[in-house]
């Protein structure tokens, strides 16, 4: 499990998960309000493995009605800051 200290920690790794599922997404630049699947080629089994894979990398679980949260950069970074401070706590 990955302990991010801060917003831009979990950016970046939320970038890398990004890209290992989604390789057309690397080394583009991903505006963080617009959805992934609008800003790449990802369907719903690369979305599936993306949440996934934010599960394994940040050490959380991801309940399904909330996997929407998870649809862009901002909503991600936010909704696993929320995720993490709940284990935290």
């Amino acid at each position: 499990m990955v302990e991010p200290v801060n917003g831009d920690e979990i950016r970046k790794i939320v970038l890398r998960v990004l890209n290992r599922v989604v390789p057309e997404s690397a080394g583009e630049e991903v505006d963080p309000a617009t959805p992934f699947r609008d800003q790449f080629e990802m369907d719903s089994l690369d979305f599936l493995n993306f949440v996934l894979a934010v599960e394994k990398e940040f050490g959380v679980s991801v309940p399904d009605a909330a996997y929407p949260r998870l649809g862009n950069l901002d909503g991600s970074v936010e909704f696993i800051g929320l995720l993490l401070a709940k284990d935290a706590g």
